[in-house]
């Protein structure tokens, strides 16, 4: 567990770690990119560095917090890795139903897999469910994520090294874009980001911009029109913390 500088989260609980690339908005990984500088400060988590791991003691971590927080969940992995058991995924969202108090962000490229099990997990009000789309090669996880079960559905639209046109925005309930970021960082175009607001305003979806990315992230900002974009599913998470 630690307090996360991702904009769109407050903290981070990684029971699982490591992951393996399954498409172009992989090339850059921050993760495996930490995972390396994690490993040599010596964090056990890491000592395999970037192998796929469960970490079963992390699992107790969300029965400590003693107020209500907003979690991502697998900052360093992807939840429905082919390594990860079923079993085990079961485990973690044993723990996220039971800590209702807390709002748990999950976040996956492999939509198919999360499509094959989700009718095997409970989607308790407090699980928000979320796929990467980097570019239009891989806009049909949209549709495996639009199939479960997951009461809050999500998109993350980062490293947005495309344009994303005509997206289907059903029953998504949130969409977060973002440039890549780093020395090697592929650019982003305004009119990407631009667009997808405009579908989001559309929709009816919120949208937040994260950042414009490159090799100095904090220099570029996140100013878009002028305008920060922080919009969340705000109202369903007062909902979920006071029922």
């Amino acid at each position: 567990m630690a307090q996360s500088s991702i904009e769109w989260t407050e903290m981070t609980w990684n029971p699982t770690t490591g992951c393996t690339k399954i498409s172009a908005g992989c090339k850059f990984c921050y993760a495996e990119v930490m995972s390396k500088r994690l490993k040599a400060m010596g964090v056990d988590k890491y000592k395999d560095n970037f192998d796929v791991k469960i970490h079963k003691p992390s699992l107790n971590t969300p029965y400590t917090w003693k107020s209500p927080k907003i979690v991502f969940v697998n900052s360093m992995s992807d939840l429905f890795h082919e390594e990860i058991p079923l079993d085990y995924i079961k485990k973690v969202f044993k723990v996220m139903n039971d800590n209702p108090q807390h709002v748990f962000q999950v976040l996956t490229k492999r939509a198919v897999r999360l499509f094959e099990v989700h009718n095997k997990l409970n989607w308790t009000h407090n699980i928000w469910m979320g796929v990467s789309v980097e570019d239009d090669k891989v806009v049909g996880r949209i549709d495996f994520l639009r199939k479960t079960k997951a009461k809050i559905k999500f998109l993350s639209l980062e490293p947005l090294i495309g344009p994303l046109n005509n997206l289907n925005l059903k029953k998504i309930d949130w969409v977060i874009v973002g440039g890549e970021s780093g020395y090697k960082a592929r650019p982003m175009d305004e009119e990407w980001v631009l667009d997808i607001y405009e579908q989001c305003k559309k929709a009816k979806v919120s949208f937040f911009f994260k950042q414009w990315g490159g090799k100095n992230k904090k220099a570029a900002g996140r100013l878009l029109n002028g305008k920060t974009y922080d919009e969340m599913p705000n109202r369903i998470i007062e909902i979920e913390r006071n029922s």
